[in-house]
């Protein structure tokens, strides 16, 4: 089973991340779990959220995973929370941050020997979107990092989630998820 844990904090769009990945998975035929523990959380409070991907059923709904993938959406955090908590030596941590991995590793010494990846979400959301929410570049920084998809499945696929919003949205997303998938190291 793959097991996500992405780390946010309220408002920046970790829940409709974890869902978007969630409705492009359930499409392969997949099993998939998407869900978020916030508790009464206002906006800018960290959070949490989960994905789990399967080709059995998943009959697992409990928040506690080791999870294969960390995604940290909000610089912050990888600073001041331990985002390595359960992780396993194989886990790989993906962290949206202006700093180099170097440095990321040095202001936060418990990533120092993780395999660690870092793209600036925030300011290619900013860039692109006009907006700070950082959930579709960490998509795109994802499926880099792990294969799940090729960027080309993917945006076809998100292009599904995000039939809702108008054109222009759409397009700054598609070009945040390109981005992100190219940023990434």
């Amino acid at each position: 089973m793959l097991e996500i844990r992405w780390h946010s904090r309220a408002g920046q769009g970790a829940v409709t991340g974890a869902k978007g990945l969630a409705d492009v998975v359930s499409n392969t035929g997949k099993e998939v779990q998407a869900f978020a523990f916030y508790g009464s959380a206002k906006r800018g409070a960290a959070m949490t959220a989960y994905n789990r991907v399967d080709d059995e059923p998943i009959i697992n709904h409990e928040k506690f995973m080791n999870p294969d993938y960390v995604l940290v959406i909000d610089p912050a955090l990888a600073l001041t929370t331990n985002v390595t908590v359960d992780g396993k030596d194989s886990t790989k941590y993906i962290v949206t941050t202006h700093m180099t991995k170097e440095e990321l590793m040095k202001a936060q010494p418990l990533l120092a020997d993780k395999e660690l990846y870092v793209v600036d979400c925030m300011g290619i959301s900013l860039d692109t979107i006009g907006r700070a929410i950082p959930n579709t570049p960490m998509l795109g920084a994802l499926m880099k990092v792990s294969g799940m998809f090729e960027l080309d499945y993917f945006q076809n696929a998100m292009l599904k989630v995000l039939s809702k919003f108008p054109q222009k949205i759409i397009d700054a997303n598609m070009s945040a998820i390109e981005r992100a998938y190219n940023e990434v190291n």
